[in-house]
Parts: structure tokens; sequence; C-alpha cells
């Protein structure tokens, strides 16, 4: 018989099972991101200790080396207090005739949705270190993104 035939097993089928990647650079962080990595340790944590099944329990125990890793390389931020822009700064700016207002965090605490960019977005690099009242290039534009607003984001510092 053909060895294209031969079946030894399933698991020389299944796709290897990879870290999750951890992103290059400092793992700069606001406070409220310090707290949910913190977080979410204790919950994967409390999962692991609740389940029974072996494969969840490996799924599970990889996120929790992710978010220990995350956790003992974060590096807190203070937000700058010269009224420059950068990590747990909330900025509103006009891109295109548009006004929109974002705030600076952590990789981890990153979610477009509600309003929360990553440092090392490109948007965010842009911004970073610029005051309102400034404009800055973006997209090789020179004066692409006025800034109309700078202040603190409370809420990153809980």
């Amino acid at each position: 018989m053909s060895v294209a035939f031969r079946r030894e097993g399933d698991d020389e089928h299944k796709e290897p099972e990879f870290e999750l990647p951890i992103a290059v650079g400092p793992n700069l962080v606001t406070p409220r991101g310090l707290r949910l990595l913190v977080e979410a340790v204790a919950q994967i944590e409390a999962e692991i200790a609740a389940t029974g099944d072996k494969e969840a329990c490996k799924k599970l125990q990889r996120r929790l080396r992710y978010f220990h890793t995350r956790q003992s390389t974060a590096q807190v931020q203070a937000p700058p207090d010269d009224g420059s822009i950068g990590i747990g700064s909330r900025v509103t700016y006009c891109l295109n005739k548009a006004e929109k207002t974002i705030t600076i965090v952590g990789g981890d605490e990153a979610d477009p949705v509600l309003g929360c960019v990553a440092f090392s977005a490109p948007l965010a690099r842009a911004l970073m270190g610029a005051e309102a009242g400034e404009s800055v290039e973006y997209q090789g534009r020179d004066d692409a993104i006025a800034i109309l607003a700078v202040e603190t984001d409370p809420e990153t510092q809980a």
C-alpha cells in the first residue's frame, strides 16, 4: 500500500501551537494598562484552576505566559506635564477636515473602536511630542494634522 493512503494518527496533521507574538520594542503602558494586565493574569489563573479539560488548560497556559511576560516587562508611563502629547494623553485633532479625539495608550490596551490608539501606531507616532496649536506631518503632508487640544485622560491614570 502506498504511503499516501496510510494514516498514522490525527496528531501528525495538526498545526503546531506557537506562542502568542510579543511586539518588538518597549512595553510602555499607562497605570490603567498595568492594572488590566494584572487583572488578565488573575482571570486566566482562575480559569486554569476551574477547568479540567487538558486542551483548554494548555491554551489558557499559553495566554498566561503571554500576559505574565507583558506584566513583567511593563514600563508605566506618566503623562507629560508640559502640555505635550505622550502616553496617557487625550488628543483632539483635525485631519482631512474631520475633528477626532483619541487617547494614546500602551499596545495591550489599544482599542480603536473606543478611541484608544497604541503609542506605536503611525498616527500616535506622528502626534507624540507635539502640543495644542501645532500642525504635524502625517502621510507625507507637512501640515496634515492640526492639534486642537491636549489633556491627560483621567481614565488611563486609574
